[in-house]
């Protein structure tokens, strides 16, 4: 009854219906599928066949590259309730200077917001998890995101796949600096900046690609807070809200708030906690034009 409740009544079929009309409908529906449920056991066919929810998977034949990646991904899946926590590191001083990249330290007020954090995780991770033998707190491999978490006292594991977007040569610079050394750059990153990749740097495209082992262990975790960064935070959230490629890069992920997703069986919900502590704003929207003499803000992005 309970998984009943938590995936099947927030299909379209229900919307709308009481819930235990829905329910009872659907223990309804499942005596029919029984009644002719075939299960597929072919040996000279290739399949993938889940029981219960992926306690028990049944493969035949998988030959690939592709077909093991799917595979691989219905292992990870499962229907238990749980929230994914993230937040931006504390504001830096690059990010006070304007500067993208680079490995900063956090600025004063960054400073404070990662002293008020662990109050706010507190209120909706509590304190049983505390002792968990798994780590609750992913952060990247830079300085901002291990010192903002510093004062969790969670389990924690550094993930080198969730370092920053790599600039390239315009690592340290600010966006003036980037239209005046390299104004076709600018203009490019612009025109497309899911697949602009930087001189001897990254692109969208390429953080989303290295987040796939992030995005399959987030599949199959529990409760987990992530500290990370702007580009990263960017990609994950929009592969849980389903967006497209192109609003990837303009998804608002400000600092010091910390998103909280729940994923559901159609769609995933979504609350934002604004911790009351200054910082500078980093989003650049998406440009009106093409062209290269596109305002240029003062904060990164």
């Amino acid at each position: 009854m309970e998984n009943i409740r938590a995936v099947k009544l927030q299909s379209p079929d229900y919307m709308g219906l009481d819930p235990e009309e829905a329910a009872a409908d659907f223990r309804e529906r499942i005596r029919h599928y029984e009644s002719l449920y075939q299960p597929v056991e072919e040996r000279d066919l290739t399949y993938a066949r889940l029981v219960n929810v992926g306690s028990q998977v049944v493969v035949n034949l998988i030959q690939g590259y592709l077909q093991s990646r799917i595979v691989y991904y219905l292992m990870n899946l499962h229907a238990t309730h749980r929230s994914i926590f993230f937040s931006r590191h504390g504001e830096s001083q690059f990010n006070v200077e304007g500067k993208i990249g680079g490995d900063s330290l956090l600025s004063p007020r960054g400073e404070q917001y990662s002293h008020a954090l662990p109050k706010l995780i507190m209120q909706h991770l509590g304190s049983e998890n505390l002792t968990a033998s798994d780590p609750m707190v992913w952060t990247s491999t830079m300085r901002r995101t291990i010192q903002t978490a510093s004062h969790l006292r969670y389990p924690k594991l550094q993930w080198k796949a969730l370092d920053e977007l790599n600039a390239g040569v315009c690592d340290g610079l600010t966006y003036e600096e980037i239209a005046e050394r390299y104004p076709e750059d600018y203009a490019n990153r612009d025109n497309d900046k899911f697949n602009y990749r930087y001189r001897g740097g990254e692109s969208y495209r390429d953080v989303v690609l290295r987040l796939e082992p992030v995005i399959m262990e987030l599949e199959r975790q529990h409760n987990i807070l992530i500290i990370g960064h702007q580009a990263i935070l960017r990609c994950i959230y929009a592969y849980f809200m389903n967006l497209p490629r192109d609003e990837l890069p303009y998804v608002r992920i400000p600092l010091h708030t910390v998103i909280q997703l729940v994923p559901k069986a159609y769609g995933c919900e979504e609350r934002r906690f604004k911790v009351a502590i200054d910082a500078v704003d980093t989003h650049r929207p998406k440009p009106a034009s093409s062209s290269a003499s596109t305002p240029i803000p003062n904060a990164t992005g």
